[in-house]
């Protein structure tokens, strides 16, 4: 019996997509680990963010509007604060430094997308 490998078996070669898997992969997990506020949050905060997400939207914008975003802050503070017991500026804090990460994240979906297709 002869226990050669085939050629390209000996070097396998990495996926084309496998970086960008391990690192959504490594999103979502680092998602799922949040603390309780922040995992109640985030619904909320990709709700808003899906629905600003199109051609031409402010949050693809080399500097997007700062009163958008506060705006965008603003309406996801507005449904959370019905379901906290004393929302405050922590609250406000932590949904502005969620709402930029999910805006950083999508932003650089957006254009590794726009890269590999044009």
């Amino acid at each position: 019996m002869d226990n050669r490998l085939p050629y390209y078996m000996t070097y396998p070669m990495p996926l084309l997509y496998d970086d960008e898997r391990n690192m959504r992969r490594d999103l979502d997990y680092m998602k799922s680990i949040y603390p309780r506020t922040a995992r109640r949050l985030l619904p909320y905060v990709e709700e808003e963010c899906d629905r600003m997400e199109y051609d031409g939207s402010m949050m693809y914008d080399e500097y997007p509007d700062q009163l958008q975003l506060r705006l965008m802050c603003r309406r996801i503070y507005d449904q959370a604060a019905e379901e906290e017991e004393n929302p405050g500026e922590w609250l406000m804090d932590l949904i502005q430094v969620m709402v930029y990460h999910e805006l950083c994240q999508r932003r650089y979906e957006y254009r590794n997308c726009r890269k590999r297709f044009y």
